[in-house]
């Protein structure tokens, strides 16, 4: 797996983490972003270092290109001062910055390749990251519309929620039967008292028919009597 792999890897990881743990879409969606530009920034260094080592590579093959090309001039001229141990050293020279040259050839071929693809990586990184940005207000527009429609839901829920009412409807009827029981206490209580009333006045009456029917005797006696 390549370096921009492991770092994809390591973006999708922090994502899985920050949505298990979220509690803010806001802050997650900020702090995803923001570990993005990381990852991005980087794999930046990553890739610059990869050029860099392309570049030491060209400069190295082209190093050997020239000195191949000096010791071969080298060796023409010991050949025409007809110096003939000279220009086979000098060719020997030659051969073996060729030699190091095909081998600096292969190796900058390779590394042009691998920057590349690094570079190729690297702008795909890029581009996931401004659709990102580009996606963070409508994500953000969004999770608001779900806050709102959770809050209306719970809001709802409490207002369908007939628990209260009935524990107060059921204390209502609490307070009426007592209300009725002291309303009887209170009918019965006035029931006696107008029956003591009632035999008071009662006797009362008797009384006052006792008295008339005495005068009456009283009147018949002093009658009788002259």
């Amino acid at each position: 797996m390549g370096i921009l792999g492991r770092i994809v890897n390591v973006i999708k990881s922090n994502i899985n983490d920050l949505i298990d743990k979220a509690e803010d879409p806001e802050k997650m969606i900020k702090q995803l972003i923001f570990d993005m530009q990381e990852q991005y920034t980087e794999a930046k260094v990553q890739v610059a270092q990869a050029i860099a080592d392309e570049k030491k590579l060209e400069r190295e093959y082209k190093e050997q290109l020239k000195l191949q090309e000096e010791w071969a001039k080298k060796a023409e001229i010991a050949v025409k001062q007809q110096n003939d141990d000279l220009a086979i050293k000098a060719l020997k020279r030659k051969n073996e910055h060729q030699k190091l040259a095909e081998e600096y050839k292969i190796s900058l071929d390779s590394q042009k390749e691998i920057t590349k693809k690094l570079k190729d990586s690297l702008q795909e990184l890029n581009d996931k990251i401004e659709e990102a940005k580009r996606k963070r207000d409508l994500l953000l527009a969004r999770s608001k519309r779900v806050k709102a429609r959770e809050t209306i839901n719970k809001t709802y829920a409490k207002i369908n929620n007939t628990s209260a009412f009935e524990d107060f409807k059921r204390m209502e009827e609490k307070i009426e039967s007592i209300e009725d029981k002291v309303k009887a206490y209170e009918e019965l209580e006035n029931e006696i008292v107008e029956d003591k009333l009632d035999k008071e006045f009662k006797q009362l009456e008797k009384s006052r028919e006792n008295l008339e029917l005495m005068s009456e005797l009283n009147e018949l006696k002093e009658k009788i009597a002259k």
